[in-house]
């Protein structure tokens, strides 16, 4: 009997790749979940009975949380990365974490087939299919969803008459959770017009009324304390962060975008960590870098966003970026101050020893001491003198 590795979620398209792969193709099945962040030890066990129910000979959990965040959050943080200037790339991201492990699973079962429960209209089919042919030329990919054209009403009741046992009322909502957000995707998310009820959001808003201070400590571009809290590592900082941010509603939203094969999606998103972490994070390099280092670093940062959301997380490119985001970040220390409020929170200021706005050099718009006014007037006359030149031949040139 052939072997067939399943990237496994428990969620209703991977629970009907399961059913169909071992009933209708005769396979034998091996399910594998990997988690960036988005499932508790309890989840991960409930998602495992939940396999074994289904048939599988095997399940394997693969705990890829730190290598998630040193492989790719890193670097998102880094460079304050929002997709179309909204989405932090949550499952984007966390998409290629887990097919590089799925692929890795293949190669150590020995299997020569391969299954994920992606459709055929978004992206993460691109992204799982792109890394497996890299990863693992030659094993054949199978994709039940996307072959047969299924929607989620379809699966469910396929799903139902095999005896299957699932909560099919959540299912209606497709939730994907990470350490670095979550996705929402349904009925409302499939038009152009619609917002998900406030029972679709996995994260409850329970701090109605209720504001707080949150001050997050950085340390060459990583977290490194909460509220003066100390933290051995980042990924615990942002659960931290989470926990404290998210019952405020903050972070919820619906992206638009530009698929990879060329239509336009909508998906619901809630990011309350990422947001309030970018956010604070270019707070505080907006006081420690330069002009030039900010400006090239967002033109780096778009493209490095742009190419991780559509898969290429193995083009040499990235490593190239990767390694000129690692050094702008040599300065980026100091806390940021943080205001929380219901659905929102603002920038309150930072502190840094590599503060470029002290004082020292002046004050904006009120007084200097680092030059005079007749500084200042042979600089403009410096500054503006191949635009006097150009202007002058211009007009020159009109009366001629």
């Amino acid at each position: 009997m052939e072997k067939v590795v399943v990237g496994f979620s428990g969620g209703l398209d991977t629970t009907f790749c399961v059913k169909y792969l071992t009933l209708e193709k005769g396979l034998e099945v091996h399910s594998v979940i990997v988690n960036t962040g988005g499932f508790t030890e309890e989840e991960l066990k409930k998602v495992e009975a939940h396999a074994y129910a289904l048939g599988v000979k095997t399940h394997t959990t693969v705990n890829a949380v730190q290598g998630y965040y040193d492989s790719i959050i890193k670097y998102l943080i880094y460079g304050n990365i929002l997709k179309n200037n909204t989405y932090p790339l949550s499952v984007s991201a966390e998409r290629l974490s887990q097919a590089l492990h799925i692929a890795a699973h293949v190669k150590k079962l020995g299997a020569n087939i391969v299954a994920h429960g992606s459709t055929g209209a978004g992206n993460d089919q691109v992204r799982f299919d792109m890394i497996f042919n890299i990863m693992i030329p030659g094993v054949e990919i199978l994709t039940p969803i996307r072959d047969l054209q299924l929607s989620r009403e379809a699966e469910i009741t396929y799903l139902k008459e095999k005896g299957v046992e699932m909560n099919f009322e959540k299912a209606a909502y497709s939730i994907n959770k990470g350490l670095w957000g979550t996705s929402v995707g349904g009925k409302e998310t499939l038009q152009s017009k619609g917002m998900l009820p406030e029972s679709a959001w996995p994260t409850q808003m329970t701090k109605q009324g209720a504001e707080e201070e949150l001050v997050i400590g950085f340390e060459q571009g990583e977290i490194k304390t909460v509220n003066q809290k100390t933290f051995s590592y980042p990924t615990e900082a942002i659960q931290f962060i989470q926990s404290i941010v998210g019952p405020y509603g903050i972070g919820r939203d619906i992206h638009v975008g530009d698929t990879i094969i060329g239509i336009k999606g909508r998906v619901g998103f809630e990011a309350a960590a990422p947001m309030v972490i970018l956010k604070a994070h270019h707070a505080l390099e907006k006081h420690v870098l330069t002009k030039w280092q900010l400006s090239w670093k967002d033109q780096l940062a778009q493209f490095y966003g742009n190419w991780l959301h559509e898969g290429q997380i193995l083009d040499p490119v990235m490593r190239d970026i990767e390694a000129y985001l690692t050094n702008s970040q040599v300065q980026v220390s100091g806390e940021v101050f943080i205001q929380l409020h219901p659905y929102r929170f603002q920038i309150i200021g930072i502190e840094s020893p590599n503060d470029l706005m002290s004082a020292k050099f002046g004050k904006y718009g009120e007084m200097n001491t680092g030059w005079t006014g007749n500084d200042v007037r042979g600089f403009t006359k410096i500054f503006g003198n191949q635009t006097a030149i150009a202007h002058y031949i211009k007009e020159s040139n009109k009366k001629h």
